[in-house]
């Protein structure tokens, strides 16, 4: 116990000297706003760097909450799956765990014009330009909400359970992770692995697409291993429920965007906005009495903008591309893995084509 101990706090230690490298190097490259952001990132990852034990050697404290105990033993399973079915990287990451203490790891401010559905980038060293903001104190994600609202933008503030650090750190298992059913958090282990493995600085959609197809083929090949079909079909019709929810997202985002490209005054533009939004409220209120489906009803009861719309189709727009494309190399993940980093090499735009024509039916 004391030696994996050691080994978590000496791993941290040495990539946060290598992180403070960053930081120098952005003194010299950015504004003080940046570094501040930056330095806000690196001492909150350090923060919850601190509070990382073993899984192992918290699985023998005697007073473990059995709950917390069946999770934490369920995770080692899937971290162990993760690399020996699914080619995923070997290293320690998922194999320790931190207790925040706070709902959320961190809170991503989402932003786009009041007429415009295209979100606003923010770009940083070593992953490029992103379409959110992520602060690890609400307090300063609701600072930035409150700034980018007075410049008359459409903000959204979005609480996140877990994120990566594309292999930099050993990313750890958080409580923030464990609040749903296991094919949630087991899933977002697949999830955030796959960054590990591959990604593409600057390209958010080919990212989370990506990430978002293992996942989900994990799952897939996870509880087929673990006999449990009744617990995948229930996955499986949640995955259902949920695509047609992000669908529901997609038309009012098209819609939106169709009435911002006219050329019609900008008080006929706010009227339509407001009544898409209206239309896109009713037409979940049936669909919800329909499916009696309810886990979206927290963000729907929000005020809905343009922002909370604005990154629907990074996370679900290519991922039937990516599904089409693991069916195309027979399901071998590592044929599938090379076909997408032969990808990633390409520009941006040449890659979105390429994925699309090799998928094309």
């Amino acid at each position: 116990m004391k030696r994996g101990k050691l080994y978590f706090i000496s791993a941290a230690w040495f990539r946060w000297r290598r992180l403070v490298l960053i930081l120098l190097l952005g003194w010299l490259l950015c504004s003080c706003s940046s570094l501040g952001y930056y330095w806000q990132a690196a001492s909150g990852h350090l923060a919850i760097m601190r509070k990382v034990e073993p899984i192992e050697a918290v699985l023998k404290q005697p007073d473990l909450d059995p709950l917390r105990r069946h999770q934490l033993q369920i995770a080692l399973q899937a971290r162990e799956f993760a690399s020996r079915e699914l080619a995923l990287p070997d290293n320690n990451s998922y194999r320790g765990f931190a207790d925040l203490g706070r709902p959320y790891a961190l809170w991503n401010v989402i932003a786009t014009p009041e007429l415009s559905i295209e979100p606003k980038q923010w770009c940083f060293l070593l992953v490029g330009c992103v379409s959110y903001r992520g602060y690890f104190a609400k307090r300063d994600a609701q600072a930035l909400a409150t700034e980018l609202q007075q410049q008359g933008m459409d903000v959204y503030v979005a609480g996140v359970s877990a994120y990566s650090t594309l292999g930099y750190f050993n990313d750890p298992l958080l409580n923030t992770m464990l609040r749903e059913d296991e094919a949630d958090w087991v899933g977002i282990i697949f999830h955030e692995l796959a960054h590990q493995l591959i990604y593409v600085a600057g390209d958010t959609a080919f990212n989370e697409a990506f990430a978002t197809t293992v996942e989900q083929e994990g799952l897939r090949r996870w509880f087929a291993r673990q006999h449990q079909p009744q617990v995948y079909q229930s996955y499986l019709t949640q995955l259902h429920w949920s695509g047609e929810f992000y669908a529901m997202l997609r038309h009012t985002r098209q819609a939106l965007q169709h009435v911002y490209n006219e050329t019609i005054s900008v008080e006929e533009k706010r009227r339509r906005k407001r009544q898409l939004l209206q239309q896109l409220k009713t037409e979940y209120a049936s669909w919800r009495g329909q499916t009696g489906y309810d886990r979206f009803d927290h963000w729907m009861a929000q005020d809905i903008n343009n922002a909370h719309l604005a990154i629907v189709a990074s996370y679900h727009e290519l991922v039937g591309n990516f599904m089409q494309l693991l069916a195309q190399n027979h399901g071998e993940l590592s044929a599938f893995y090379r076909a997408v980093q032969q990808l990633a090499k390409l520009p941006k735009p040449a890659r979105h084509q390429q994925l699309t024509r090799l998928t094309a039916n």
